[in-house]
């Protein structure tokens, strides 16, 4: 028999009733104990997750439904100034009870991996919430939706660079030709 350690995600279902359709509901917030997200937004380790989920017994495992919320940091992706918000993200996800499915069952399932299982009269849902998150966050979050971003040339950012911000931009294919004097033809004829 699989043992796993218990997390802040692990969830106790002893007292579901292992009749079908028989429910309860969590309602607590618990603490993050990794940073769960993408590269430029994400919820930090040590900020509180919100959950409201409920948990029903089926005849092969256990349906856990419910929501996630929590507050995000990160940066903006054009002009790299901090950003925070929240992030609220909906779930479905079927835990299977390994003593309830037949040995036909598992011979012929080759997606065993992708289905948590119920370990001890508990689930994990992790995996379920990094995923469930991961897929909500933008890949690019931005400040505003019309954040100019930074300067090529000099990386200031342009929201709060002067008016007309510009940098005189040369052609590498025609710099040594600036660099040629121009002969004045009135110095030539003396």
């Amino acid at each position: 028999m699989r043992h796993q350690p218990d997390t802040a995600f692990t969830l106790d279902i002893s007292r579901l009733g292992r009749r079908p359709g028989d429910l309860i509901a969590v309602d607590e917030t618990i603490v993050s104990p990794s940073r769960i997200g993408l590269d430029l937004l994400a919820i930090e380790a040590g900020a509180p997750l919100h959950l409201d989920l409920q948990l029903q017994s089926l005849s092969d495992g256990v349906l856990v439904t419910g929501t996630v919320s929590a507050p995000t940091v990160g940066q903006c992706a054009r002009c790299l100034s901090p950003i925070s918000g929240d992030v609220n993200v909906r779930f479905t996800e079927m835990f299977a009870d390994p003593d309830a499915v037949s040995e036909a069952d598992t011979d012929d399932d080759d997606d065993d991996d992708e289905v948590g299982h119920i370990v001890d009269d508990k689930v994990d849902i992790e995996q379920t919430i990094v995923d469930a998150v991961g897929l909500e966050l933008p890949l690019s979050p931005v400040c505003s939706d019309d954040c100019p971003g930074l300067c090529p040339e000099c990386g200031v950012a342009l929201a709060t660079a002067e008016e007309g911000h510009g940098h005189e931009v040369i052609d590498p294919r025609w710099a040594k030709l600036a660099e040629l004097k121009v002969a004045d033809p009135q110095q030539d004829s003396q």
